[in-house]
């Protein structure tokens, strides 16, 4: 038994409630809902039509509505200390978010295309750059976490079938990443990373 529609969505009509529930399924579950094509198009193009009535549900569960100005893309970001439905990150995940975000950063300064695309060996190279005392993962572990950055609409990876070497995986960073990690500037990119730099352990502190 489905449960009733709410009152405060009667204008909703009928033909659009399936896919209003489909589009904050997936804004609760994945935080993003990427309209570039097939079903998620047409999703996309309810929620615009929809957008306020979206937003003003997530409002109270103090996450925020927000529309890419360039590409296809609706995020549901959660506000900074206030919302309990935050992704967590370990640590590792949290320096490859760090060294995604640079690489992003700096194409989106130099470079007209719109995506940015990377190898994955360029992770690793980045990785020694930025946190030269922590051991980088392994191509196993960074493998798990690219997977799990890809589950949260964060980047695109090419086939694995497609390469022969993992460090070749072509992989796009999506516009969603740098608004998981809001850095204004550089600069305060910079003094984040510096609290890591000191370390020498993947550990995750208790």
């Amino acid at each position: 038994m489905s449960a009733a529609w709410p009152e405060f969505w009667q204008h909703v009509p009928e033909e659009d409630r399936g896919a209003i529930s489909e589009i904050l399924t997936t804004l609760l579950s994945s935080g993003v809902l990427l309209g570039e094509e097939g079903r998620g198009r047409l999703l996309y193009q309810t929620a615009r039509e929809f957008e306020k009535e979206i937003s003003d549900y997530l409002a109270p569960l103090h996450i925020q509505l927000f529309l890419d100005p360039d590409r296809p893309i609706l995020q549901a970001r959660p506000v900074a200390g206030d919302c309990g439905l935050t992704e967590r990150f370990s640590k590792a995940e949290t320096l490859v978010l760090l060294v995604l975000w640079r690489i992003y950063d700096e194409k989106r300064m130099t470079e007209t295309s719109a995506a940015a695309i990377i190898p994955v060996e360029e992770i690793f190279q980045r990785w020694r750059l930025y946190f030269q005392k922590i051991e980088p993962p392994s191509s196993g572990q960074l493998e798990r976490i690219l997977q799990k950055l890809k589950s949260l609409n964060l980047i695109r990876t090419q086939a694995r079938q497609d390469v022969q070497k993992f460090g070749e995986t072509l992989l796009e960073i999506l516009p969603t990443l740098p608004r998981v990690i809001p850095f204004e500037h550089a600069e305060a990119w910079e003094h984040q990373s510096a609290l890591y730099r000191g370390e020498t352990t993947l550990e995750d502190v208790p």
